[in-house]
């Protein structure tokens, strides 16, 4: 038995180990409150979701300059702002990538976008992984309840990436349509597609 007992003490720490090494969360998911967060805006406003009291909630999307879904997505992102943001949901864009790794989503050149939305930087990307984005575009819709933001739906924007003329499900109006009439979204969740985030190198 003593000679067991290193074995089962190393199984242990192997063990104890891999829960300490595992990232932290897999991210939201529907139903969840989203914590606030401040982030710069490319006027060089810090934005939270708290500042806009009049908000019924947001559509979060993780998005940036560089990846060719998010370019084929932003008028469709532009046109969700349009949209639902008069209805009380307005758009909130967050580049989560590492300029680092992609220099063409670095906060000088986010500013040539003009966008009637926030367009914020996540720095340290800190939102991103609480909120399990992993591509750009990564969307989530938020609801408010009380002084809370609810997960309502997480995914992709619709069912056609490459040509917006050949959308057959449109997810995020299907889902807001239901939202705003107090349901809860029939599809809550769609696979994301889209180019992986620029994670910063360890």
């Amino acid at each position: 038995m003593k000679k067991a007992l290193p074995y089962f003490t190393l199984c242990f720490a192997l063990l104890l180990s891999s829960f300490m090494f595992r990232p932290l969360a897999e991210g939201y998911r529907v139903g969840d409150k989203a914590a606030d967060f401040k982030l710069k805006n490319i006027d060089g406003k810090m934005v939270s979701l708290a500042d806009n009291k009049a908000a019924k909630g947001y559509i979060v999307v993780f998005t940036c300059n560089t990846c060719p879904y998010a370019k084929a997505y932003e008028n469709r992102i532009i046109q969700l702002n349009q949209k639902y943001a008069p209805q009380g949901y307005p758009v909130v864009a967050i580049n989560p990538n590492d300029p680092n790794v992609a220099p063409g989503d670095s906060f000088e050149a986010m500013k040539t976008k003009k966008y009637a939305f926030p367009y914020l930087i996540d720095e340290t990307q800190q939102v991103a992984k609480a909120y399990g984005a992993t591509r750009t575009p990564h969307l989530y819709v938020l609801k408010r309840q009380g002084d809370d933001f609810v997960v309502s739906y997480i995914g992709a924007i619709d069912d056609n990436s490459e040509d917006a003329k050949m959308v057959k499900t449109k997810y995020v109006e299907n889902a807001m349509n239901e939202i705003m009439a107090g349901k809860p979204a029939s599809t809550s969740s769609t696979k994301a597609i889209g180019c992986t985030i620029k994670w910063k190198r360890a």
